[in-house]
């Protein structure tokens, strides 16, 4: 198996929204982008199927050590192999792979947030790093982009947050801010034994509208020179508001189900806004 074909089985496989804004890019780009969805499960899946914390730890500082090859051009895992073509055409640095790491090792770690500039600090490492390397790989002429890249990241990441609330609560974790809780009216405890109420609805409530605000300043931030090059993260945001929409309209039903879309429907999304940018 080649690097490549390791890479595009891993994003394939693991049914992620991310894959179906990939369809439409050119070869050169779809493969760079797609070693790097690889490189970020790889190292996310440490944490989530790695039971103790300590030999979790070992296999990251493998990572990052597999990062130090990968920038001397001698990389042993098909992900960095399938990453190294790509480094410097698209200007991938070495700082964003670890950065990503280490929002992984948090998990090792931090199961709480005492508010939310804590926890955009973990946003920013584990999801708006990536959409600044994936904006370098779709293309951008005017820097401002960047910012819309990082917002954009930081949207994801809340919105995959209130989808995942009872699911990380079983891993006694919980990804909303602590002080927001306090201010609700919602216990931690009540949110780790699954215990919904006419508070905890309206915190969800409130942790849907900071995501949508992210998703607008993220298109306003976008110059209209670049919007077409970034055409896939636009993609991915179609495909994760309508997610959010769907939750909101189960009732943030999300300490009991997790909500998904059908893989034709996230299709019918990427082909419909590719076809509208």
């Amino acid at each position: 198996m080649t690097p490549d074909t390791y890479c595009q089985q891993k994003a394939a496989g693991s049914g992620s929204s991310f894959y179906y804004a990939f369809l439409f890019l050119p070869p050169e780009r779809r493969r760079a982008i797609t070693a790097l969805y690889a490189f970020c499960r790889e190292v996310d899946d440490v944490v989530d199927e790695c039971a103790d914390p300590q030999l979790a730890a070992t296999k990251l500082a493998w990572w990052r050590t597999e990062v130090a090859r990968l920038y001397a051009r001698q990389p042993e895992h098909p992900v960095t192999r399938a990453l190294l073509p790509a480094l410097e055409p698209f200007g991938i640095q070495a700082e964003h792979l670890n950065e990503i790491i280490a929002g992984m090792e948090m998990d090792l770690t931090q199961t709480r947030y005492p508010d939310f500039a804590a926890l955009e600090r973990y946003c920013y490492r584990v999801a708006s790093v990536v959409g600044l390397v994936a904006a370098g790989i779709f293309g951008y002429r005017d820097p401002r982009t960047l910012e819309y890249a990082r917002l954009l990241g930081l949207a994801f990441q809340l919105t995959n947050i209130i989808r995942d609330v009872g699911e990380d609560a079983r891993k006694n974790r919980i990804y909303l801010p602590m002080d927001e809780l306090k201010a609700h009216g919602v216990p931690a405890a009540d949110i780790l034994a699954a215990r919904e109420s006419d508070a905890f609805f309206a915190l969800m409530r409130a942790q849907a509208a900071r995501a949508r605000d992210t998703y607008a300043r993220a298109f306003a931030a976008l110059p209209a020179v670049d919007r077409r090059a970034q055409r896939p993260g636009l993609i991915m945001a179609a495909i994760y508001r309508t997610l959010l929409d769907e939750i909101a309209r189960d009732g943030f039903k999300v300490l009991s189900q997790r909500t998904s879309l059908t893989p034709l429907r996230k299709f019918w999304i990427a082909c419909k806004t590719w076809l509208a940018t």
